[in-house]
């Protein structure tokens, strides 16, 4: 009886087990060879967008001289690609941006108050960093000068918070000055 019983389970469920065998295989093949064959950055203009035309790798060195690459995902920002890789740079500029610069004649407000703190600090290096990214608004401006001394502002100076990752910005270098103390009790 159970012999039998057993057997028509089998007669029955043999044929959807060979199918999802079957497109398992074909699948992992596929995934194999398209893995294999694909380039580690998509260069490919047919075809829809890829997510690896959307990261970028970021360099960050922080105070002691160690130097980390990080992905980044274009349109977030700096501070939100530092935190979600585990780089430490202290508490948000939270405040969204006063203006973004959609054109060479055309600037759309966007009436956020702009820069809450400047303890996200951070200098980018190399014609990268500083020519691929909207200048600092003034009140960007205004948070660095509050929250640091005039000779460590320097015109590479920018807080992450308020800086939005784009794909001219592959191989950027970050460099971490040391943080502010803000844990005092």
């Amino acid at each position: 009886m159970l012999s039998s019983s057993l057997n028509r389970l089998v007669r029955s469920t043999a044929p959807a087990a060979a199918r999802r065998l079957s497109a398992f295989t074909t699948t992992t093949t596929q995934r194999k060879f398209s893995a294999a064959a694909a380039p580690a950055v998509s260069t490919n203009t047919e075809g829809p967008p890829s997510v690896y035309d959307k990261i970028v790798k970021i360099v960050i060195i922080d105070p002691s001289g160690a130097r980390r690459t990080i992905p980044a995902m274009v349109g977030q920002s700096l501070y939100q690609a530092c935190d979600m890789n585990g780089v430490d740079l202290g508490p948000a500029s939270v405040g969204a941006p006063e203006e973004k610069i959609r054109s060479s004649t055309w600037t759309e407000p966007l009436y956020g108050e702009g820069a809450t703190s400047g303890f996200d600090h951070v200098l980018l290096q190399g014609n990268k960093g500083v020519d691929m990214i909207e200048p600092p608004h003034t009140n960007e401006i205004k948070m660095l000068e509050a929250y640091w001394d005039k000779d460590e502002i320097f015109p590479e100076s920018r807080l992450a918070s308020m800086v939005e990752i784009n794909n001219k910005m592959d191989g950027m270098v970050v460099y971490v000055p040391d943080r502010l103390v803000d844990d005092i009790p």
